[in-house]
C-alpha cells in the first residue's frame, strides 16, 4: 500500500484523499496547508491523515498530490523541493490543474521524482459533493510514464475514467471544460438576474431554471449539440435577435455584447446541420 501526502487541502485535495482512504488502497498520511486550521478540517472530513503546520514536517511518501490553484502550483513544487530535497527521489507527484502540464513540476523531476497532472473533469461544488459524484468522472493524465501507469490503476480504483492527453493541448482542452461546466455557470446567473429583471416571481425562477436546463442537456446528450439548439438564432429570425440585443444591452451592457456574440455562434452551429 503506497503512502500519500497532500499539500493543499482544498475542494478537490479533500475530495481525493476521502475516496483514496475509502478505497483503501492507498494509506493517507499527512495533510498540509497554508492554513493549519484548514489541514485540521481536511483531516476530520478524510477521517485519515495527520495535519501539520509546516511543510518540513511532512514524512517522506510514495505519492504526494499537489492540490493548490493553478497560480501556486510552481511555488509550491519549489517550496516542496526545498524542504525535503533528494529523499525525494523516486517519488510520484503530480498536481490538478487541467491548464498546467507536468512540466511547472521540473524542479522535482530534477530530483529524480516521477510527475505528472491528473484533472479530474467534474464540478467540485464541496468535497461532500465531489465524494459522491465522483464515480464515472473522466481523468485527463498526462507526465511522466512511472506516474501514468499509478494514476491510471488508483484513479479507475476510485471509479475514475481515465485518458491520456497532450501536454501542448491542456490549455485549450481546459478551456473546453470550462465552456462546458464554469461558463454554464455564469450563464445561468445572468438568465436569472434577467428573469428578476422582467418581473418574474422569486419562487418561479427555480423551477424555470430546472426546466430549461434538464431539457437542454438531455436533448444535447441525446442529440447533439447542432440538434439540441433552438431559439431565434437558431431559426434564422435575425430582427428578433437584433432587437432583443438591443434590450439586453441596455439591460446590462456587457451581458448584450455575450448576447450579440453567442448568438452569431448560435447561427454557425445551426449551420452544421
Amino acid at each position: 500500500m503506497k503512502s500519500l501526502n497532500v499539500i493543499g487541502c482544498g475542494r478537490v485535495g479533500q475530495t481525493l484523499a476521502a475516496l483514496f482512504h475509502q478505497q483503501g488502497q492507498v494509506r493517507v498520511q499527512d495533510l498540509y496547508s497554508r492554513s493549519f486550521s484548514s489541514a485540521q478540517q481536511a483531516a476530520q472530513f478524510v477521517k485519515a491523515g495527520e495535519p501539520v503546520a509546516e511543510l518540513a514536517q511532512m514524512r517522506a511518501s510514495d505519492v504526494w498530490l499537489l492540490s493548490v490553484p493553478d497560480a501556486q502550483v510552481a511555488d509550491a513544487a519549489q517550496a516542496l523541493c526545498h524542504a525535503h530535497g533528494a529523499k525525494l527521489a523516486g517519488a510520484i507527484v503530480f498536481h490538478n490543474s487541467g491548464f498546467l502540464s507536468a512540466s511547472v513540476l521540473q524542479p522535482l523531476r530534477d530530483l529524480g521524482c516521477h510527475v505528472a497532472s491528473a484533472h479530474p473533469v467534474l464540478n467540485f461544488a464541496s468535497p461532500h459533493t465531489g465524494v459522491r459524484q465522483f464515480a464515472g468522472t473522466p481523468c485527463g493524465l498526462e507526465g511522466d510514464a512511472p506516474a501514468l501507469a499509478w494514476l491510471h490503476t488508483a484513479l479507475a480504483a476510485l471509479g475514475g475514467r481515465c485518458f491520456e492527453i497532450a501536454s501542448a493541448d491542456k490549455p485549450l482542452y481546459h478551456a473546453a471544460a470550462v465552456f462546458c461546466s464554469n461558463f454554464t455557470v455564469v450563464l445561468q446567473g445572468l438568465a436569472q438576474d434577467a428573469w428578476h429583471s422582467a418581473g418574474v416571481p422569486p419562487e418561479l425562477l427555480r423551477p424555470l431554471t430546472e426546466a430549461l436546463l434538464t431539457s437542454t442537456v438531455n436533448n444535447v446528450l441525446a442529440m447533439g449539440p447542432a440538434q439540441a439548439l433552438t431559439g431565434p438564432a437558431a431559426r434564422g429570425d435575425a430582427s428578433v435577435v437584433q432587437a432583443q440585443g438591443q434590450v439586453v444591452a441596455q439591460w446590462h451592457a456587457p451581458a448584450g455584447e455575450v448576447y450579440a456574440l453567442l448568438s452569431q455562434l448560435a447561427a454557425e452551429l445551426k449551420q452544421r446541420t
